[in-house]
């Protein structure tokens, strides 16, 4: 991946986002930041991927705005979490990686040539160089993660949202995906991640927003994740939780 300009800020103006009348994210205003690197942390059930899905342009609002600011659909990668991925389709971990060029070429285009040589590439960039023709239900979890970060390799997107990316692999694997992070983070993109690891997010992430359904703290993570900061976060989220 070549570097390439900065993509614009996302600036979040006033955003509720409901599911059935009840708040999942409530009156949140902020901005990611052009070519930062940010983790959403809260507790269970704090919208934390309802905003990343609201980003991606997935989940309408109910009030308020997401502004992209010119950014397009192509410019933007998404990964979902692990377990809303079905890994039943019959599918070689190539042409699995391959879906990362989708916007490049169509969907239903012949990929041949260089275009497989990058998928190649992408593969062997994270670990699994010899995997091409391994069917994806017959890989671990950590493996099948592995797929889909190449994947977003080729989306080649300016903006990469990332839900639970660390949930349930290895360690290893882990810490594989988060120097790939940093490599985009490096490149200029921003990169926003929902996360549970509060060390991971204090180790690894420069920036942080503590979600309650309502914002708690946004900014430089030594400043959000204060042990005042995740106590209120988790009495805000339970004062929702018996409201509900």
């Amino acid at each position: 991946m070549s570097p390439f300009a900065l993509p614009p800020a996302i600036r979040i103006e006033d955003l509720t986002v409901a599911y059935d009348r009840e708040p999942a994210v409530h009156h949140l205003t902020g901005t990611f930041a052009p070519g930062s690197l940010t983790a959403i942390v809260g507790p269970n059930g704090a919208g934390k991927s309802t905003l990343l899905k609201t980003i991606a342009g997935l989940v309408a609002p109910d009030e308020g705005t997401v502004h992209m600011n010119g950014l397009t659909r192509r410019g933007v990668a998404y990964l979902p979490q692990l377990a809303e991925i079905d890994r039943s389709f019959p599918i070689d971990v190539i042409d699995a990686v391959s879906l990362g060029l989708w916007a490049e070429v169509g969907l239903f285009a012949a990929i041949t040539g260089g275009l497989t040589a990058r998928a190649e590439a992408a593969l062997a960039a994270v670990g699994l160089k010899g995997f091409e023709n391994r069917q994806v239900g017959s890989l671990s979890a950590g493996q099948f993660q592995r797929v889909l970060f190449a994947r977003l390799m080729l989306q080649d997107a300016g903006v990469i949202l990332l839900d639970e990316p660390f949930a349930a692999i290895d360690e290893r694997t882990a810490a594989d995906l988060m120097d790939l992070v940093h490599r985009w983070h490096g490149d200029g993109r921003t990169v926003i991640a929902v996360l549970h690891d509060i060390e991971r997010v204090r180790v690894s992430f420069p920036n942080a927003l503590l979600l309650a359904r309502e914002p708690v703290a946004w900014g430089a993570a030594a400043d959000v994740l204060t042990p005042e900061n995740l106590h209120r976060a988790r009495y805000i989220s339970d004062g929702w939780s018996d409201a509900a």
